[in-house]
């Protein structure tokens, strides 16, 4: 166990070491939410930290600790494929220490070029294991055998404390009535809600999740930790199996009502927004927070509400993926199989009932043959939510047998 007695004193010497890295990341009103939300909306900009995520306030915070404690250290190992990773390579090659980091084989590029950049000649990476764990295996086999230090990305009191100067930066900068927290590991939120526990007990406090990895929510279902058989990676900084042991320590009586799950398409919605109308990158996990508002609209009316958009690490790769996933859930576009007669004038007629909005994104012939009808996959954009509606009862007026497999995620991983 855990003692997490004066944790508030605890995470402002965890601040002041972290002064020593950078300056307080910005806290900023944003307009367009407040507007939107009928409150007074608040941004804790982890996203625009050295690394463009808060990971490396507890990266910093337990390898200065370790350091102090036996100064003898002069190797830290960790397992991460993102934001844990950069900062463990950034702090090591502040603190000029060797560092050595197991990525999983399947790790994209992006990633792993950024960490070589923040290590420099510090950090040596380690490409291990098709899968997360194998990898985390690896690493810890690796740190018992060369007598290194391993660096949790959030099962760990030190990290913990640091991801924790988060909220001591903010209750500085702001007074919140309400705070939205994004949760993967649970060493933000868990360093946060220990925090305001003690400084500022009345402020209320939610946790989001991504609808794939609901580590949290099943563990206080369950009354203990619970490790989810599947887990959707597509929110990769927050889609965890299993929530920390430790960070449960703190989570364990947090009021169900109080974490919140946000589907990953409507996550996709808000990146886009906010990279369209406020110009601001966010990674899926990042915009977890604000992406939850909308599940609290009505509780957050009239109120201060500070939401930590935890990290910036977008690869815009992916960029058409998240367009198109924003795309689905606000209805304007939908991939479907139409039963199309096999005869003159037949997509003449097809073309004719879109709307003035509707264009084709898409258009192949699954099966083509000599048979009077053959099976096309379309893709529709629009940019009327109402089209399809029209579009669809004009193709039930004309007899046309179709399939809408815009959801059907089991089949369109064969055919989009």
């Amino acid at each position: 166990m855990i003692d997490w007695t004066n944790f508030s004193d605890k995470a402002c010497q965890a601040e002041a070491r972290v002064r020593r890295l950078f300056e307080p990341t910005p806290c900023l009103r944003n307009d367009h939410l407040s507007v939107a939300y009928g409150g007074d909306v608040w941004l804790k900009r982890e996203d625009l930290t050295p690394v463009r995520s808060y990971k490396l306030r507890g990266a910093w915070n337990a390898m200065v600790k370790a350091r102090e404690k036996d100064p003898s250290i002069e190797l830290f190992v960790c397992a991460s494929a993102g934001n844990h990773a950069q900062g463990v390579a950034f702090a090591c090659r502040e603190f000029g220490v060797r560092g050595v980091i197991f990525m999983p084989v399947t790790t994209p590029q992006q990633k792993i070029d950024k960490t070589r950049v923040f290590g420099a000649d510090m950090v040596e990476i380690r490409l291990v294991g098709d899968y997360f764990d194998d990898t985390l295996d690896a690493a810890r086999t690796y740190c018992e055998e060369e007598g290194g230090h391993f660096l949790s990305p959030f099962n760990d009191a030190d990290v913990i404390e640091g991801q924790a100067t988060v909220a001591v930066e903010f209750m500085a900068q702001m007074t919140p009535d309400v705070v939205v927290l994004p949760v993967g590991g649970g060493g933000l939120s868990s360093g946060v809600l220990s925090y305001l526990t003690e400084v500022a007990p009345q402020v209320e406090v939610y946790f989001v999740e991504p609808s794939g990895g609901q580590s949290l929510a099943a563990a206080l279902e369950a009354g203990e930790l619970v490790t989810l058989k599947n887990v959707d990676s597509f929110v990769d900084g927050a889609a965890v199996a299993r929530i920390g042991e430790i960070p449960f320590e703190v989570l364990k009586d947090v009021p169900k009502d109080h974490v919140l799950s946000c589907p990953e398409d409507r996550i996709c919605s808000t990146m886009i927004e906010m990279l369209n109308v406020e110009g601001i990158v966010l990674e899926p996990a990042g915009a977890l927070s604000i992406d939850a508002l909308w599940d609290i609209r009505e509780q957050i009316r009239g109120k201060r509400v500070l939401c930590v958009t935890s990290g910036g690490n977008f690869d815009f790769e992916r960029l058409p993926e998240v367009k198109e996933r924003a795309q689905r859930f606000r209805n304007l576009k939908k991939y479907f199989i139409l039963r199309m007669p096999q005869r003159p004038g037949a997509l003449r007629d097809f073309l004719d009932m879109l709307g003035p909005q509707d264009d084709i994104a898409r258009f192949e012939y699954l099966k083509k043959s000599a048979r009077n009808f053959g099976s096309v996959l379309i893709g529709i954009e629009t940019t009327d939510s109402n089209s399809f509606a029209h579009l669809f009862q004009k193709m039930d007026d004309a007899g046309l047998v179709y399939r809408d497999i815009t959801n059907d995620q089991a089949l369109a991983e064969f055919v989009l």
